[in-house]
């Protein structure tokens, strides 16, 4: 990673204002989310319902389109809210989750994203299947398999061609090793405890941090570096804090971490990364 935009990183937090973040997201995991944007100095509206966007579009600066437990109003939601994120250019993060795996979520995941989101994420399984790739995943946990070196480069190959379609788009792979791809460029992060994998939304927390620094005036570039390493660090001082103990003992020192995390300015000095 350059020096700049490890520099960029830290100075991040403390936002420099309180963007207002428009999240359609899982229910599962909505006031997780909630709290993980006011943790960082973000806030949070949490509303599907399509009466409210005209007056909301006017106020937010943010948008999160979570696919989530898909039903028919969660599917008219993302759909509508995607369409005024397009009209209203108003900075979009997309989450594929459970991308490839019905063919209603694909139709779905095809749709809010050919409106030129600024970030795409999804695990390292969804992302293959976006691009076209085999996967051997079930449901939408990632397979192992899809995980190897040899796949990680398939992979990272197949964003690139596809971001040559999509040149401000920031596509995101998460996984043990987290991949970026935007245009020409890519980046691997090697950040993160399999703890995080182990309870439920980390990646809805992820997506969720994008959209608010992208919200407060970040790239999205610079927006998905610090949210996937923000996220692992804090998972790291977790691991290390309640080692020996349960998740649930896990889940709260990391909750905990989002929210202090950046008053320590050499955090960002555990970041690991490399590209291939």
């Amino acid at each position: 990673m350059k020096l700049s935009d490890t520099q960029k990183i830290s100075a991040i937090l403390p936002l420099k204002n309180s963007p207002l973040i428009h999240c359609i997201t899982n229910d599962i995991t909505i006031e997780t989310v909630a709290n993980s944007i006011l943790y960082i100095g973000g806030k949070p509206i949490m509303s599907s319902d399509v009466r409210e966007f005209s007056e909301l579009f006017k106020t937010t600066r943010a948008l999160f389109l979570n696919m989530g437990r898909m039903t028919e109003n969660h599917e008219q939601s993302l759909k509508l809210a995607s369409h005024y994120a397009h009209q209203t250019q108003k900075p979009t993060v997309v989450d594929l989750v459970g991308y490839g795996i019905t063919p209603q979520r694909t139709a779905v995941g095809k749709e809010i994203t050919s409106f030129y989101p600024d970030i795409v994420k999804g695990n390292i399984s969804e992302m293959r299947r976006f691009v076209g790739l085999s996967s051997t995943a079930k449901g939408i946990d990632r397979s192992e398999e899809d995980q190897n070196s040899v796949s990680l480069k398939e992979l990272i190959t197949s964003l690139k061609v596809l971001a040559s379609k999509f040149p401000k788009t920031v596509f995101v792979a998460t996984g043990p090793s987290d991949i970026i791809v935007q245009d020409s460029r890519h980046l691997i992060l090697n950040n993160g405890v399999k703890s995080l994998d182990r309870i439920v939304g980390t990646g809805d927390l992820v997506g969720a941090i994008m959209a608010t620094v992208l919200g407060a005036g970040h790239d999205s570039w610079l927006a998905s570096l610090f949210s996937i390493s923000y996220i692992n660090i804090a998972g790291e001082k977790a691991f290390i804090k309640t080692k020996g103990q349960g998740l649930e003992s896990f889940r709260q020192s990391f909750l905990d971490e989002i929210s202090i995390l950046w008053q320590d300015e050499n955090w960002i000095d555990s970041l690991s990364d490399d590209e291939y």
